[in-house]
C-alpha cells in the first residue's frame, strides 16, 4: 500500500465515519472507483480500516474527555460534585453499555459473512443509497426536532437505537446515522443525538480493534501505513465531530436531508459507473 493510498483512505476514513454516509461503504467504493482492487481483497485490509477506526476513537476520546471523565466520577465517586449532574452522568453511561450490547452480539455472531461484503461494490452502493432514503424520510416524517436529553431515553429505546447501530456492519449502512435517527425518533435535540452517536461509537470501535488488530502483526509495511493513516484519520476526525457538533446546534429541523441526498446521489453514480466498467 503506497503512502498516497494510505493519505487517501485516512482522510475519506476520518471524515466519513462521523458524517452520516458511511465510511465502510466508502472505503469499499473507493479501491473500485480508483482501480485499486488487490486492497480490499487483501488479508490484511479489514485490520488497517480499523486502525484508522481507532485513530478516529482517539479523537473522540479526546474531543469528549469530559464526558469520560465525568462518567468515571459518576461511577468510582459518585459522592463528588453535583448530586443532579453525577446522577445524569451516571445514567448517561449506563445507556452508552446498554446501546454497545446489540453491536457487539450481532457483529460477534455474524462478523464473518459481513467481512464478505467489504469486497463487493454492489452491496455497498445499494446501501448508500438505503442508507440516504432513510435520512431524508426520516428527516421528512420527523418534521422538528425533539427537546429530551440522552438521559431521558429509557433502556428500552437505547436497546433499539443500539440495534439500529448494528446495520453499520453492512458497507452503506452509516452508524451515526442510524443512531442519530433512532435518537431523533424518541425526542432527542438534534445536538444531544450527534452527542450520543459519537459517545456509542467509542466502545464498538475499540471493540473491533481488539479483535482485528492483532491480524496486523504480520502485515510488514501495512502496520507502517496503518500507524501513519491512524493518525491522520484521527485528525480528519476530529475535526468533523467539532464541525458535526456545531452544525446540529445551529440546525433544528432538516438537519440530515443534505447527507442523504448526498448518499442516494453517490449510490446512483456508483451504480450507473458499474455497468461500464463493472463491478
Amino acid at each position: 500500500m503506497s503512502l498516497i493510498q494510505t493519505l487517501v483512505f485516512a482522510l475519506i476514513q476520518g471524515v466519513t465515519e462521523l458524517f452520516p454516509i458511511s465510511s465502510v461503504g466508502h472505503a469499499v467504493l473507493l479501491p473500485w472507483v480508483l482501480h485499486w482492487p488487490s486492497l480490499n481483497k487483501s488479508a490484511t485490509f479489514l485490520p488497517y480500516l480499523v486502525m484508522l477506526h481507532v485513530g478516529t476513537a482517539v479523537a473522540l476520546i479526546i474531543f469528549f474527555i469530559k464526558d469520560w471523565l465525568t462518567f468515571l466520577v459518576s461511577v468510582f465517586s459518585p459522592k463528588k460534585g453535583n448530586p443532579k449532574k453525577v446522577k445524569i452522568a451516571r445514567k448517561e453511561f449506563e445507556l452508552l453499555i446498554v446501546g454497545t450490547l446489540p453491536a457487539v452480539v450481532i457483529g460477534g455472531l455474524g462478523a464473518d459473512s459481513l467481512a464478505k461484503l467489504f469486497a463487493t461494490p454492489r452491496v455497498a452502493m445499494s446501501f448508500l443509497i438505503v442508507n440516504g432514503v432513510i435520512l431524508i424520510v426520516g428527516d421528512r416524517l420527523l418534521k422538528r426536532t425533539g427537546n429530551k436529553e440522552i438521559a431521558d431515553l429509557t433502556y428500552g429505546q437505547t436497546i433499539v437505537v443500539g440495534i439500529m447501530e448494528s446495520l453499520a456492519l453492512i458497507p452503506g449502512f452509516s452508524r451515526s446515522a442510524m443512531t442519530m435517527i433512532g435518537s431523533l425518533y424518541y425526542g432527542l435535540r438534534y445536538e444531544s443525538a450527534a452527542r450520543f452517536s459519537f459517545l456509542l461509537a467509542t466502545p464498538v470501535i475499540v471493540g473491533a480493534a481488539v479483535l482485528e488488530l492483532p491480524k496486523m502483526h504480520h502485515a510488514g509495511s501495512m502496520l507502517t501505513m496503518g500507524i501513519i493513516g491512524g493518525v491522520v484519520a484521527g485528525v480528519a476526525a476530529y475535526l468533523s465531530t467539532w464541525f458535526l457538533m456545531r452544525y446540529f446546534k445551529r440546525h433544528e429541523i432538516k438537519a440530515l436531508r443534505p447527507f442523504g441526498i448526498y448518499c442516494v446521489a453517490i449510490g446512483v453514480i456508483a451504480w450507473v459507473i458499474s455497468f461500464f466498467i463493472g463491478g
